[in-house]
């Protein structure tokens, strides 16, 4: 994953921005070097059709993506169109990521995580390495690192 070659990314959306919608992105964002592609176009709702035409939109979004980001407020709004959404990703063998929903009072449904390939928290370090898991098959391997007060790499400080 590079400048020239970024990862396409869809999150669940019912043509509309949502909150969690656009937190995604903002975490997104915060991270140095992680290319992507927002492939999910809620501004391209159609015109005419009815849920037909709004079917084949989000098939269009969701076969252009590399990985899939289901986010919790539009499933509660939406169960059937996310639903569909991710029968969408099945079919086309794009792996799916669930996020938590923010601020932990709720749990997300189980027919989602039972679904997914992740169920993940609200935290941009791990949203990341989980878009390159699933949608490029990248394992980052990265270690945490911890600060202990008073000590160096060579020890304890006097």
């Amino acid at each position: 994953m590079s400048e020239k070659n970024p990862i396409r990314v869809f999150v669940t959306h019912a043509f509309a921005e949502s909150d969690d919608y656009l937190r995604v992105f903002e975490f997104l964002e915060s991270v140095d070097r992680f290319y992507y592609l927002n492939m999910s176009k809620p501004e391209n709702i159609p015109s005419e059709g009815g849920l037909e035409a709004i079917k084949d939109e989000l098939i269009q979004q969701i076969k252009a993506s590399e990985v899939v980001v289901i986010v919790s407020d539009v499933y509660e709004q939406k169960t059937d169109l996310v639903s569909y959404m991710m029968d969408v990703a099945d079919a086309n063998n794009i792996g799916m990521i669930a996020i938590r929903p923010f601020g932990g009072i709720a749990e997300t449904a189980e027919n989602v995580v039972a679904r997914v390939a992740e169920h993940i928290e609200w935290n941009d370090r791990e949203l990341v390495d989980a878009i390159k898991r699933q949608g490029r098959g990248e394992d980052t391997a990265r270690w945490e690192v911890i600060d202990f007060p008073g000590f160096d790499a060579d020890g304890e400080l006097n």
